[in-house]
């Protein structure tokens, strides 16, 4: 996807399509989506934001209207929420949908926001793991335990992390939220727990206290902010104004912290165990099979945006037992995604293909393919489908090494495969590394047999014919670049010994000074003319781009002699392929100048066409970006 420039303009779009402030119950975002809790479900909302320029896909799933829109999340959303004043809007109103879309919902709007903290902190964790491989004794260093208890931090006081963004979601003093919940983090209440699983009794006020500790914890503070909203409302609303700002705080610790430490940790964090037991049960008995669930699913799960719900489950594990299978089988979904990319930029000829590839590829190294997946290997069918299967394979491979991860992941892929090293399980990097080769190289090969289908997005552009609808669709996308249709040294346009083209009255771009003989597609595109004297070809692009390349100055006069056309009008044609054919000695020979101009002849159309400086060009080099409005 090309870079969102107005972000504001496509936060108020996308709110006008789905209805306005007034429709809008909860809007929260994750790492690539803009997700929208809605009152009323408007069918054509959908189609009308996935038209937008920006939007890579939009998915209706948990309760929720996902905007997929990739890297440039974090702006959109900042420029919704000042359009969208969510503390004005009462949740209690809409749909809320069923007990598990809003579970979905709430993890999504909880862990989104940190996500890259907790990220950060387990690449910090991995680099550790290498360095202390690399240089024997530096885990006895100073230097190792500063970098060691600030990888940690952001995973002790995870409580925190979600007081603060559960306030948010469930509309609740943040403050008041992250004062109960740093208590469940204090060293005394560490240190009372520990007395208690020593064997010492504690009571609070006669009732015998457990000994469970909250740091790394998800559930006990989520489910304490949670039931704090309903009794902060209550405060408010039975409390007078003058005395509430004080006592509403007073009363909202006094009740909510003993409350989790009594009641809602031990039972919550019995649930969280429970679910993480259940999972490691089916790992250890049956690992093929769990390999194979996770490896060849995982990424059918991320379609629907329903990904957040695991979070609870891995942390308790790496918070009870120190490592995690789930991550490690889910890392090689990931890569098996990334492979079906690469896959895909070989085997296509399509030099936008491959440009799409080659971006979406890279984000998919930092564990984040919904790029990869909608832009790439969704889009053509055959990539996902092979990708899934190799994840399958690399993830039932691995299961036999017993992999796992012993460092927390924020966004499993690639660059945190370092998690999977630790001397107590030597195998277990093995297995990765194994299940890793197979996730990338199975899709690939794969890719290249039986290839990578239709492009269904090209099917649906496709449908239209007329240069009106075909100017329509290419608002799909925000910029497109252009390579050149031939080689040469490059000249601006009022450089050329024309009024006509030098103006720029039929358009923007540029002209070169052959140094060959073929005019060559510069995109996947319909010829929409061919000069009767064959001297100039018009071109029209999958997305709307009208292109005149004119075979010098005044060809026009050698009636079609130096030229040998390989195409007619309404012939489709691939980037790559050689349109026109020319003697460029016998133009020459005439006296007649070679320069040929290359025009956007529909520049009026976009918010700009943009020309590269280059001195020489060739047909593989990018020369124009045309960019949408």
């Amino acid at each position: 996807m090309s870079k969102v420039r107005d972000y504001s303009k496509l936060a108020r779009d996308i709110l006008d399509a789905v209805g306005g402030e007034e429709n809008v119950i909860n809007a929260a975002r994750c790492a690539t989506r803009l997700r929208l809790v809605l009152k009323r479900s408007n069918p054509q909302a959908k189609e009308k934001v996935m038209a937008m320029p920006g939007v890579i896909t939009v998915v209706e799933t948990g309760g929720q209207f996902q905007v997929v829109i990739g890297q440039h999340v974090g702006e959109v959303f900042d420029e919704f929420s000042k359009l969208v004043k969510m503390e004005t809007n009462e949740t209690e109103e809409g749909n809320k949908g069923t007990v598990l879309n809003r579970i979905i919902a709430t993890m999504s709007a909880v862990f989104a926001p940190f996500i890259y903290i907790l990220a950060a902190a387990g690449i910090l964790q991995g680099t550790l793991i290498i360095t202390t491989l690399l240089f024997e004794g530096f885990a006895e260093t100073g230097t190792y335990e500063v970098f060691s208890f600030i990888s940690w931090a952001p995973f002790t006081f995870l409580p925190i992390f979600i007081a603060i963004t559960a306030s948010k979601h469930f509309k609740t003093n943040t403050f008041i939220a992250v004062a109960a919940s740093a208590a469940l983090v204090s060293p005394t209440w560490a240190e009372m727990a520990a007395r208690i699983t020593s064997g010492e009794t504690i009571s609070f006020l006669g009732l015998a206290l457990s000994g469970t500790t909250y740091t790394s914890s998800v559930l006990p503070p989520l489910f304490l902010v949670w039931i704090l909203s309903y009794v902060e409302r209550f405060l408010n609303r039975h409390m007078n104004e003058v005395i509430r700002p004080l006592f509403v705080p007073f009363f909202s610790l006094v009740l909510m912290v003993p409350l989790t430490i009594l009641v809602i940790g031990p039972i919550t964090t019995m649930g969280a165990v429970g679910i993480a037991n259940g999972y490691n049960f089916l790992a250890e008995n049956a690992p093929m099979l769990a390999g194979a669930i996770i490896g060849g699913l995982w990424q059918v799960v991320v379609i629907f945006g329903v990904h957040w719900g695991v979070t609870p489950m891995v942390l308790a594990n790496f918070d009870l037992y120190g490592r995690d299978s789930f991550q490690a089988y889910q890392t090689i979904a990931v890569i098996a995604q990334v492979g079906a990319v690469l896959g895909v930029i070989l085997k296509a000829k399509s030099q936008e293909t491959k440009k799409v590839g080659v971006s979406a590829g890279i984000t998919g190294l930092f564990g984040i393919t919904e790029p990869a997946i909608y832009g790439v290997t969704l889009r053509f069918k055959k990539p996902f489908i092979f990708g899934c299967i190799s994840g399958a394979i690399g993830a039932i491979v691995a299961s036999f090494f017993n992999p796992y991860y012993f460092a927390y992941a924020g966004l499993p892929g690639p660059l945190t495969l370092v998690n999977g090293i630790s001397s107590d399980v030597p195998s277990s990097i093995w297995g990765l590394l194994i299940g890793t080769a197979i996730a990338i190289i199975l899709p690939v090969v794969l890719i290249q047999l039986f290839g990578f289908g239709e492009d269904t997005a090209k099917q649906v552009t496709e449908v239209a014919e007329t240069p009106a609808t075909a100017e329509a669709s290419a608002t799909l996308v925000q910029e497109e670049t252009i390579v050149s249709p031939v080689s040469g040294k490059v000249l601006a346009l009022n450089d050329v010994p024309d009024d006509v083209f030098g103006s720029g009255a039929m358009g923007k771009g540029y002209a070169v000074e052959p140094d060959g003989n073929n005019v060559v597609a510069p995109f996947d595109g319909t010829v929409v003319m061919v000069a009767p004297t064959k001297h100039a070809i018009g071109l029209r692009s999958n997305s709307g781009i009208e292109l005149l390349i004119h075979v010098g100055l005044d060809t026009v006069t050698l009636d079609g002699k130096p030229f040998t056309v390989h195409v007619k009008d309404g012939d489709p044609f691939k980037a790559g392929d050689v349109l026109t054919t020319f003697d460029r000695d016998m133009i020459v020979a005439h006296n007649i100048s070679t320069i040929t101009p290359v025009i956007v002849t529909n520049s009026a159309t976009y918010a700009d066409v943009l020309v590269q400086s280059n001195e020489k060009t060739d047909t593989t080099q990018a020369m124009l970006t045309v960019v949408n409005n």
